[in-house]
């Protein structure tokens, strides 16, 4: 039902209420037919559901299987090891995913919110969520509404409604009905739930509550679309399923290969048991979810958290960053930068509502331009927060700046009359009660006050204003408004009776704007060398958006939402397309498909209502953790506890980095699995004894696998990260060039590995100790070899991964010359026995560091 079109008495009948508003009967029937004024949530996940989620990856699915199988045999060494990995990567995920949701969850507004409503005739304070249509709401400045209602009563209303239409400019109200087709942003005889009153006061009836809101139409629509999987689950779930078939495949062919040339069937069912535990890297699981979570808690620390783990990744291969301006870019507090006052322009410096600044002339010569500007004021300034609009704050925060307190000069200066503002007029006028007299004080629109004027004030004298002086001081206001400056003009007069707005003695200009945060240029340009884009979209001025940009650094064309909607193919001009302003959720969404279309990664961000669905279309949706709604964080991927646009790009960074290890990870345990499958199915080939038995095979992969495979996550990647492109949306995480790398290390760690067995005499005890701390040391100079640059380790940089591989020898140390080497089926090595094993095994280490100066240098010499 629409009320917009509807006169107050209409809306009355349709609702069945009145002026009186309902009696608390009425209220509690209505209550029991329409339910509570609340979004309803969809289902939370429970803790169990998160909890068996980590079970469902292929790799996972195959351990679960080679477990069970192990268990059958009674092989409960293998069963014991692969059931342990298992459990750990799920409570490792669980922890870190229920922690996620936890996180969001107290990030809410947990005070609960109130409305106050006529009831039984009387004003009432009531919990918001006991408000029902019908209700006659009673709005103050300061208010957030609590339902959509229509005006039916309204002094100098105006609301916030970025949240929902995304305009920053606060919007003046009505009771004047409305063709029943206007949009939704020039409803000005509706409130909506959610936003907030500026300005005014106000009574309204209820015509929506809870999902019926146009804040609640929103939520469900939201809740409704699909979770989309990220790339790294996709990636990660191709791998899988790679590698598992694979492995299924090797294991196959060594259990009929080793049974055909004469091995016992029950003991190769048990080895290949366990080289398809070597070849499944089962401790990926485990390395995605701690670099996720590490990164995540790095994260959080940078003032970005993150919802779910994956995304984090995801971040790391944005392409284009669509951001919002307001609060994002800028400060989302309006500051005034430049007065025009005695016939000279003054710079203003600080930004926000800091009252830290200063002026670049004297201020006592221009004092009461800023006592007008805090006098005609509705707004307070508490502890560096606006309370009403942010234009009038900005007033009372120039004022301070100058020494002059709000809260002094209005004891001083008692105000005693008023003409409120009005759109028509676009004046306001306050008449106060001074040492000299009554005076108004005026303040509005430049050129309509300049019409009210016929004198002017310059330094500290009043003169006759010409209309030479009128167009110089419109010129002034043309300049500042094209440096995107929003521009008020401010003016007296001696008052002896009612106000009115004649014969006024003109004062002076002030010019503010919502300033671009500094640090935020550093990250527009660190964007640049990283090949992202950046993509202003805002519900501003076209003017404004390009000013801000021009200052930021932000490269393409500008268009309006006017112009979007006239761009047919759009995904053939979007590259081009640096701002959109004056946009609406429409627009958004169109805007990420046409990116999508050209095959970009897309990151949005977004605070309102109106933001949720593209927010959730995005590749990576970014919501405000201070002035984001609820529905806005439920729809993202990602929460900024700062809303700052630099908090994205340090978490882009950290998504890179994390991709990188994630990759190194994946390349050197298929590299190192590799070498122990050649070992063994060569042996077989060529008809030797097995060089390692199955329980020597689980251990190399708990002991490399475990401690130096997770010191890759655990080192700081390279700040080298944000000086590359971002890599295509398709690329595999096994690239040609990490096949090539997997190939040179596995067929160098199988042959060094079988030269040492057949060195120290084929299928003898000290052979098949020499050829297993052989395999593991060749897997440790392996790990080396990935935070080496020119042959050299940066101990700093490296110290997870030289402590990891001291704490895997000294673990092999005791397999060997312990108690446990009888377990293991070893013996005890002399010092020269390591000596020669270290020297093979260290060749992988000096071979990966020749191939890597060779690319290097081959990649100069292209460039």
């Amino acid at each position: 039902m629409n009320y917009h079109n509807l006169s107050t008495n209409q809306t009355f009948d349709k609702l069945k209420t009145s002026k009186k508003g309902l009696s608390q009967k009425q209220a509690e029937k209505r209550l029991e037919k329409y339910g509570l004024n609340q979004i309803k949530e969809k289902k939370t996940i429970s803790p169990w559901s998160i909890f068996l989620s980590q079970f469902k990856s292929f790799v996972i699915l195959i351990l679960l299987v080679v477990m069970l199988i192990s268990v059958f045999l009674h092989e409960w060494t293998e069963a014991i090891a692969v059931g342990a990995i298992l459990i750990f990567n799920a409570i490792f995920g669980f922890v870190q995913e229920y922690k996620a949701e936890k996180a969001i969850e107290a990030l809410k507004n947990m005070a609960s919110p109130k409305a106050k409503v006529i009831r039984d005739g009387k004003k009432v304070q009531i919990d918001s969520k006991d408000v029902v249509p019908g209700d006659i709401l009673s709005i103050d400045t300061g208010d957030k509404i609590p339902a959509d209602a229509r005006i039916i009563e309204s002094i100098g209303l105006e609301t916030q409604e970025a949240a929902l239409t995304g305009e920053s400019l606060p919007v003046q109200k009505t009771i004047k009905s409305v063709p029943e087709k206007t949009i939704l942003g020039n409803r000005k005889n509706m409130l909506f739930a959610g936003t907030i009153v500026t300005k005014g006061r106000a009574k309204a009836v209820v015509t929506a509550t809870g999902m019926t809101t146009e804040f609640g139409k929103i939520a469900e629509m939201i809740q409704e679309s699909p979770e989309e999987p990220t790339h790294l689950q996709v990636k990660l779930k191709e791998l899988g399923h790679t590698l598992g078939i694979i492995t299924i495949v090797i294991s196959i062919i060594i259990f009929l290969v080793g049974v055909l040339t004469g091995n016992e069937a029950v003991e190769m069912l048990v080895n290949s048991i366990s080289l398809a535990v070597a070849a499944i890297p089962e401790g990926l699981p485990a390395v995605v979810t701690i670099s996720l979570a590490l990164g995540v808690q790095r994260m959080v620390k940078k003032n970005a958290l993150v919802r779910r783990l994956p995304s984090v990744e995801t971040l790391g291969s944005t392409t284009v960053i669509c951001t919002d301006k307001t609060g994002t870019l800028t400060h989302n507090e309006m500051t005034v930068k430049k007065l025009f006052v005695n016939n000279e322009i003054v710079e203003v410096t600080g930004s926000g509502y800091s009252t830290k600044g200063k002026f670049s002339k004297d201020s006592s010569q221009f004092e009461l331009l800023l006592k007008i500007g805090a006098l005609n004021n509705d707004a307070i300034l508490q502890k560096g927060k606006v309370v009403g609009d942010p234009t009038e704050g900005c007033l009372i925060v120039s004022a301070a700046k100058a020494g002059l307190n709000k809260e002094k000069l209005e004891k001083q200066n008692l105000r005693v009359d008023e003409i409120p503002f009005d759109s028509e007029r676009k004046l306001m006028t306050t008449v106060h009660k001074t040492s000299e007299g009554k005076v108004a004080y005026t303040k509005g629109a430049p050129d309509i006050i300049l019409e009210f004027c016929n004198r002017i004030l310059v330094d500290g004298k009043v003169k006759r204003l010409t209309q030479l002086m009128k167009k110089k001081i419109l010129k002034h206001e043309d300049e500042f408004a094209k440096q995107a400056l929003r521009v008020l003009g401010f003016a007296y007069k001696k008052s002896q009776s009612k106000p009115d707005e004649k014969d006024m003695v003109f004062v002076g200009l002030q010019a503010m704007i919502d300033p671009p945060r500094q640090e935020v240029k550093d990250s527009i340009a660190k964007c640049k060398k990283a090949g992202i884009k950046v993509v202003m979209v805002t519900g501003d001025y076209k003017l404004t958006a390009k000013a801000i940009a021009k200052e930021l650094g932000i490269e393409g064309i500008a268009i309006t939402g006017e112009d979007l909607d006239k761009i047919e193919n759009l995904e053939e001009h979007v590259e081009d397309i640096g701002i959109c302003a004056r946009v609406n959720p429409e627009h958004k969404m169109r805007i990420i498909n046409a990116l999508k279309k050209k095959g970009h990664v897309v990151a949005m961000t977004g605070d309102g209502v109106n933001d949720a669905p593209a927010l959730k279309k995005a590749d990576i949706g970014i919501s405000m953790g201070i002035t984001g709604t609820d529905v806005a964080k439920e729809a993202s991927d990602m929460v900024l506890t700062d809303d700052n646009f630099t908090s994205i790009v340090n978490a882009v960074e950290e998504g890179r980095g994390i991709y990188n290890s994630i990759k190194n990870f994946v390349q050197y345990t298929l590299s190192s699995n590799l070498g122990e499958i050649l070992v063994i199915l060569l042996a077989i080939l060529i008809g030797w004894p097995l060089p390692i038995v199955a329980i020597q095979i689980l251990w190399v992969n708990l002991l490399t696998d475990g401690l130096p495979g997770l010191a890759l996550s655990l080192d700081p990647f390279s700040k080298e990260v944000m000086k590359k492109p971002p890599r295509k949306k398709k690329e595999p995480i096994i690239t040609r060039g990490v096949i090539y790398n997997i190939l040179i290390v596995g067929t160098v760690m199988g042959i060094g590995t079988l030269l040492m067995f057949y060195l120290y005499g084929i299928g003898s005890m000290k052979a098949k100790s020499v050829a297993f701390t052989t395999l593991i040391m060749f897997q440790l100079f392996n790990a080396l070899s990935f935070r080496a640059k020119n042959f050299l380790l940066n101990i700093k940089e490296s110290k997870f991964i030289i402590s990891s591989v001291i704490i895997s020898v000294l673990l092999q140390f005791a397999i060997l010359y312990t108690p446990l080497s009888e377990v293991f089926e070893t013996v005890p090595l002399s010092a020269l026995e390591w000596v020669y094993i270290v020297l093979v095994s260290s060749s992988l280490y000096f071979i990966l560091q020749a191939i890597q100066k060779l690319r290097k240098s081959r990649q100069l010499q292209n460039d």
